[in-house]
This record gives structure tokens, sequence and C-alpha cells, in this order.
């Protein structure tokens, strides 16, 4: 999409066609296209249904009633904010006193309505001009314009002294949008050429520079991919992992609010275990009734010894993030099942069990094994009326599979 073709979506013509879209199928889109391009023109269709897609695609991070009055770049659209992740920081800054945030890397500008909703005065800015027009849209159709400023600028250059807290959101997938890509490039760092980034020096711009920009500020937060490296975040920094719904969707690195501490948040909640002197490992030892599969925000917060302690439970393999008991105990930062059977890992024992115990619901889960869970239905062919999960992971160092159910803890 071309800045121009954004400007023909924002005329009274482009916004009455897209509101006519709002539940098209698109496996209809060429019978579509030609019927609209009799009354419109063919340029406009073209901008229309493809943001009309991106709409659709939206919903499940905006909600429709947003998803369908805001605008989205395609990489935009993909990299922004969670709405229910965003909210959840904006009210942390909230509660922090903040009361005007510098956002930097600001994309289609997600992270400015949700600090703006809260009442906070926010500066959005990004280098790109199409991505700064979609998000000055976005500000305007949710009726936020009073709050938030968007500006195109190179995030470097931005003097941010003024506001309360500093919100950074480097760009970590090459060739989509970035605060600073310009810059960054001037400074020789690497990018990928589409995909994810994993290197923080290859954020746009690099994560030093953010830290940098990040301890200027009263209060800061970056967000970073959630495979962070724990080893590379600042002493002075708070690292939290984020997840909502089971899904984890990043990190946090806060500064100004509890320096070294380490964070898992599991949304819908808030739910939170955190602590600033993390537990050694446990102890593994035998597989009990019960197996717990931690949430992946507290295995990336480095925190399943603090859940196996809440459970007085143990490890099934040193190098293996599921924790078992021999009692059922209630904790929101795992999931219980109890387990039927433990056993050496082995395709027709298991395909022979399953056909006795008429399983065609199977639910796979694996820690620890090179089998892809597709790989294994195929091959084991689950038929039958019953359910079960069937974990593939290790037990004491030995390929195992242990076979159980979800069970809710009293």
């Amino acid at each position: 999409m071309t800045p121009e073709d954004f400007a023909a979506l924002r005329t009274p013509e482009g916004r009455a066609l897209l509101d006519s879209l709002r539940d098209y199928d698109p496996s209809q889109e060429l019978a579509v296209a030609t019927r609209l391009r009799r009354e419109h023109p063919a340029d406009l269709v073209s901008a229309a249904l493809g943001q009309a897609r991106l709409r659709q695609r939206a919903v499940a991070k905006f909600g429709a009633q947003d998803a369908f009055r805001m605008y989205f770049t395609p990489g935009g659209g993909e990299m922004a904010t969670r709405a229910s992740v965003a909210s959840y920081r904006a009210r942390r800054l909230a509660e922090l006193g903040v009361r005007s945030v510098a956002d930097l890397c600001c994309g289609i500008g997600g992270d400015a309505l949700a600090l703006a909703r809260l009442g906070i005065r926010v500066l959005a800015v990004d280098h790109d001009p199409l991505t700064v027009a979609v998000a000055r849209a976005n500000v305007e159709a949710l009726g936020l314009a009073e709050l938030v400023e968007v500006r195109e600028a190179d995030v470097t250059d931005v003097e941010t002294s003024g506001y309360d807290a500093v919100f950074l959101d480097p760009a970590r997938r090459g060739g989509n949008r970035g605060g600073a890509a310009r810059s960054a490039s001037a400074r020789g760092g690497s990018r990928a050429t589409g995909g994810r980034i994993f290197d923080p020096e290859s954020y746009s711009p690099p994560l030093s520079w953010a830290v940098e920009a990040a301890r200027t500020a009263r209060y800061a937060a970056i967000k970073i991919a959630p495979g962070i490296p724990h080893e590379v975040v600042p002493d002075e920094a708070e690292a939290e992992w984020i997840s909502d719904q089971g899904d984890v969707k990043e990190a946090v690195l806060w500064f100004g609010t509890a320096p070294g501490t380490v964070r898992a948040t599991l949304l819908p909640g808030p739910r939170t275990l955190h602590t600033a002197d993390p537990l050694p490992d446990p102890e593994a030892g035998p597989v009990g009734r019960y197996l717990y599969e931690p949430d992946g925000a507290v295995i990336r917060a480095h925190l399943v010894a603090e859940v196996a302690q809440q459970l007085d439970g143990r490890l099934i393999d040193p190098t293996i993030a599921y924790v078992t008991a021999d009692e059922l105990r209630a904790t929101p930062y795992a999931t219980a099942y109890e387990i039927t059977d433990v056993l050496p890992f082995g395709l027709k024992k298991l395909k022979a069990l399953l056909r006795e115990r008429e399983v065609g619901i199977l639910t796979v889960k694996k820690r620890g094994s090179a089998i892809e869970p597709e790989e294994l239905r195929k091959k084991v062919k689950p038929q039958g009326p019953h359910a079960a999960t069937v974990f593939l992971t290790r037990v004491a160092g030995a390929p195992s599979m242990l076979i159980g159910s979800p069970v809710s803890a009293p």
C-alpha cells in the first residue's frame, strides 16, 4: 500500500467502500472486486480489499469494535501489540503516576491508543511516512487526537526529557517498520531481510541504544522478544515476560521500578509471579500422579522452581520444564494433568494402548523430543470416542511417553 492508496481510503468514498466490506468473504474476492470496479476506481478497490483483509485479521488483537475502525499496514498489524497486553502495560505506567509518555517506534499506534485511553498524554514517533499516516488515522478514528501527537521523525533525534516515561518498541523483523531504521543502517547495524531478528543489537534501533535512552527517563519500558537471553538484561532493569491466554507475547525491560526483579505475568488477570532472588533449579525425581505444565511466561522468566515450590513438586528431568507431584494443588501458573501411564518411547506400544482405550481425540505435547505432534498423530491414527493427552519428553534422561488428561485442582 502506498501513501497515495492510503489517502484514497481516507476519502468519503474510500471510507464508505471500506464500511461495505466489513463482512465480506475473502474467498469471494474476485467476484467482489469485479462488482466493485464497476462503480469505483480499480486502485481504490484493491486498496480497500487489502485493508478489509487486514481489519479482519486484526480482530484477534484489537477486538471487532476497534479493528473495523482502525487502519493497518501488513507489517504494522503483524507487529502491533495485542490490545490486552498494551492495556496491561499502560495500567502499570498509570499506577506509577505517569501522565505523559514518549512512545518511540510507535508503529500503527496500538500502544499509544492504550495509553491515551487512560488519560495519558503521548508523543508517538515513527520514521516511516505511511506508518505515521496510519497511526495518525487510528488516533483520530478512536477519538484520541487531543491526547496523542503523532510525529514523523528518527527516534534518535527526539527530545524526551519533558515526558514522565519513555516506551520503546524496536523493530524485530527485517524489512518492516522501525522507528530508527535509517539511523541504524548509518551506524552499520545489520538487519535480516524479512523474518524475525534474534540478535538484540540488530533491532532497529539496537537494544543498546534503547537501554541508553531508557536510562535518561524517570520510568521506561522496552518491548523485546520473549526469547531474549537473561544475561543481556541490564542490572538496573526489571525483566517481565507476559503471556495472554497461555501464549507468550513479549518481554519488557522496565526501568525505574524494581531493579533485578524477574516477573512472569499471565493475562487475563493479571496474575504475576515475581522475585528478585530466584530459587535454584529443583531436583528431578520419579513421575508422580500429577504433571504440571508451567505457563510459557513462567518458563521464559526462569521461575519454574518457584512454581515447583508452590506445588511441593520436582522436575521429571533436570533439563525439562515439567513439574511432577504426588498431590493435586491449585496454581494459576501451570496446567495440571493426571498421569495414568509412564512408558518408554515407542510408537507401536502407544498405538496399541490408544486403540485399546478407544482414544480418538489425542492432544500431543512435546518437550525434549524430536517427534512432531502431527507426525505422531499420522502414525498412531487415533480412533474412538475418548480423549487423552500424550507428552513426548524425557524422564531421567530417557525418551518417554506420559499419558494422562487435564484435571482441575480443588
